[in-house]
This record gives structure tokens, sequence and C-alpha cells, in this order.
């Protein structure tokens, strides 16, 4: 095998790693050490790929895992064909994964928001470029479904907030109670709107 086929890989291992142990742990429990154990990868490639270090590592992985994440979404989303399925798909999806991994798969990238936001700017422009491009993206999908561009932009920013908070709740209280009530608010939210632009 070619040595960069090599070292890409040994990179995307030590991505794929870092974005499960975020997900799991965040960003302040999560160690060097523990990030190249997890990923079978030598210490000094973590430096080599990542030569600015953990906040180098970090900023990648929140961008990486962000645009993961807007997919996984929109591809539920995209499938039904009508938004207001597409929405109660996706909120049922996410409590079905939450149950499934005993609430360990949450989205990090809300984990790390409210980790890094008041001590780390380089982590916190990230989470918010990710943040920024995922409600740029909803709404661009709410208004492919004839929905007006100022409304398309709120049901987006409320899409993100249902989610990111009914994760937390979900993981603190063990059930997923607040997935099926965000997602529901969430669901009557895109009919008024399919309404109000009819």
């Amino acid at each position: 095998m070619p040595e960069t086929q090599i070292q890409t890989q040994t990179r995307d291992r030590i991505l794929d790693a870092t974005s499960e142990l975020f997900r799991r742990q965040g960003y302040t429990g999560t160690g060097m050490k523990q990030i190249v154990a997890n990923a079978n990868a030598p210490f000094g490639s973590l430096y080599h790929h990542f030569p600015g270090g953990k906040e180098q590592l970090g900023a990648e992985v929140i961008r990486a895992s962000g645009a993961m994440y807007f997919d996984l979404v929109m591809g539920i989303m995209s499938v039904s064909g009508d938004p207001v399925t597409g929405v109660r798909d996706c909120f049922a999806g996410a409590a079905a994964v939450l149950e499934q991994t005993d609430y360990a798969d949450a989205c990090p990238i809300a984990t790390i928001a409210l980790e890094v936001a008041s001590t780390n700017e380089p982590l916190r422009l990230a989470t918010a470029d990710v943040f920024e491009s995922w409600i740029d993206g909803a709404a661009m999908w709410f208004r492919g479904h004839g929905i007006g561009k100022r409304q398309s932009r709120a049901l987006a920013i409320q899409l993100i907030i249902s989610i990111e908070g009914a994760f937390m709740l979900c993981r603190a209280l063990r059930n997923t109670e607040a997935l099926k009530v965000a997602g529901a608010s969430m669901v009557a939210a895109v009919k008024e709107a399919l309404a109000d632009s009819a």
C-alpha cells in the first residue's frame, strides 16, 4: 500500500476516533492518548497530521462531524418527500439512535459548543460555522417546499434548537420524551408555516 494512502487512512482513523470520543465525553473529557489508542495510531502521527495539536484536531472534527450530521438529518428528512413527514421521521430517528446507543451517541457539536464558547475562540468559531451552515441548509430545504425565506430561516433555527435541546434532556433523563415533545412541536410549526405559505 502506498505511503500516502497509509497516511490518509491513519488521519481518517484519528478523525473518526476523536469524533466518537467527543460525542460520548466532550472535548475536555477526551485526552490525546485516548484518541491515538482508539484510532490505533502511533502518538507521533497525531502531531504529524495535526501540528496545532488538540485544538486543530478539535476544529477539524467539529467541521467534519457537522457536515456528516447535516447530511444524515437532511437524508432522513428528504426521503419522505414532504416536510411534515420528514421532520417527524427526523425526531423519531434521533430517539431511536439514542435508545440503541444507551443515550451515548448524540450530536457532539452542541456539547462542544457549550464547553468552549467562553474559553476557546477557534473552537467556538468552528461550532458557529457548523450551526450557520445547518441553518442555511435547512432553510433552503424548507424554501424548497414553498415556505417563505424569513419563515424558513426561523424554522431552521427552531429545528436545530429543538433537536439539540431535546438531546440534552434525553441524555440527562435517560428517556426520549423530550425528543417526542420537541418533534411534535416542530411538526406543528411546519404545518403552520405551510398553511401560511398556501
